[in-house]
């Protein structure tokens, strides 16, 4: 057994004098692997006498278990001490400054849409959404849109391949279907705000292919122009934050709305301020919601009555922040987000005192 204990005591002088994982792996190698001393001997068990092969591979498989713990063991105290090395080297400096970290900001629009619906929220509404994708019926014949009208036309509206020979399905051209959605899932009374992106064949400095909408429904019995003009104007004033606010309602068409009203708001021409100046701009359009579109949600218009309005969230992000230029809002430019971008720690503020 002299050349076990031999192997043996080779193997320990070995592993003490391995002082990095490189030479560790070098002994592993040398005794236990293909080639290895260890290797050979348990190779060679099958030339000892028969009388003595028990004895000696019992030996042999002893010694394997015994190196094989002493070779792992040499391992975890040589990497062990690598660590140690690591942590020194790489200690941190608690006396140096932070490095800048940036933070993340909201975009206009989205802004802009929390503080609508915290507006409307607050006399009663409630935030809903429908499908980008649209069938013919939800775009434009529910709300009474006939076939010959503009907006049907490819020039203005974005169209998808038919489906099973029905009528093509669109690109939803105004958040209005949402309007029609909601009045076929829920009785009246409604109170709801429709917000989402919506698409139409335009673009230059003041229209984008896609945009957004948001667009408000109220149902209830006894409703009359004036609970619109009140809810309006309330709105305007708070979101622009002018309590005095000019607001003018001229009359106008709509399909889906009879009468129907174009809502402006007063302005400067000139220097472009709001609530002065005594010009006037557009910003939305309203109406009583038509009877035919009550009709076709299944709601009867002798007893009930609705208003609704709609307007670009763009366009009053555009005026309410003193926006020029409409593409900037999606050429993900970093510096016009630092400029425009808030704070998302920062509440949506309504602005009282209207």
């Amino acid at each position: 057994m002299n050349d076990l204990e031999a192997l043996k005591t080779a193997t320990d002088a070995d592993l003490a004098a391995a002082t990095d994982l490189r030479a560790w792996d070098a002994v592993r190698i040398a005794v236990l692997g293909r080639n290895g001393s260890l290797t050979g001997l348990l190779r060679d068990l099958g030339k000892t006498p028969p009388e003595q092969r028990k004895d000696r591979g019992a030996a042999l498989n002893r010694l394997k278990d015994v190196l094989t713990a002493a070779i792992e063991a040499r391992k975890i105290t040589l990497e062990d001490a690598a660590l140690d090395v690591r942590l020194l080297s790489e200690r941190i400096d608690p006396t140096l400054p932070p490095r800048p970290r940036e933070t993340g900001l909201i975009h206009p629009i989205a802004r802009t849409m929390e503080e609508i619906a915290a507006i409307f929220g607050a006399m009663g509404c409630t935030v809903v959404d429908g499908p980008d994708v649209e069938s013919d019926w939800f775009n434009f014949g529910a709300l009474n849109i006939p076939a010959h009208h503009p907006a049907r036309a490819d020039h203005d509206t974005f169209y998808l391949p038919p489906r099973d020979g029905a009528a093509p399905p669109v690109l939803r051209t105004h958040t209005s279907p949402g309007q029609i959605r909601t009045m076929l899932a829920q009785e009246p009374p409604i109170r709801v705000i429709v917000t989402g992106r919506t698409y139409r064949a335009d673009h230059d400095a003041t229209h984008s292919p896609m945009f957004h909408q948001c667009e408000g429904l109220v149902i209830d019995r006894g409703l009359t122009l004036g609970h619109l003009k009140g809810c309006l104007i309330d709105f305007l004033r708070t979101f622009f934050a002018i309590s005095d606010l000019p607001v003018r309602f001229r009359s106008s068409y709509f399909p889906f709305t009879e009468p129907s009203m174009e809502v402006d708001i007063g302005w400067n021409r000139k220097t472009g301020e709001l609530g002065r100046g005594g010009d006037w701009l557009e910003i939305l359009g309203s109406g009583m919601v038509h009877p035919r579109v009550l009709a076709n949600c299944g709601i009867d218009p002798r007893e009930w009555q609705g208003f609704a309005w709609g307007m670009g969230v763009e366009r009053v992000t555009m005026l309410k922040h003193g926006m020029a230029d409409l593409r900037p809002f999606y050429e993900s430019d970093l510096r016009w987000l630092k400029h425009y971008g808030f704070n998302p720690l920062a509440p949506t503020m309504l602005h009282e005192g209207v």
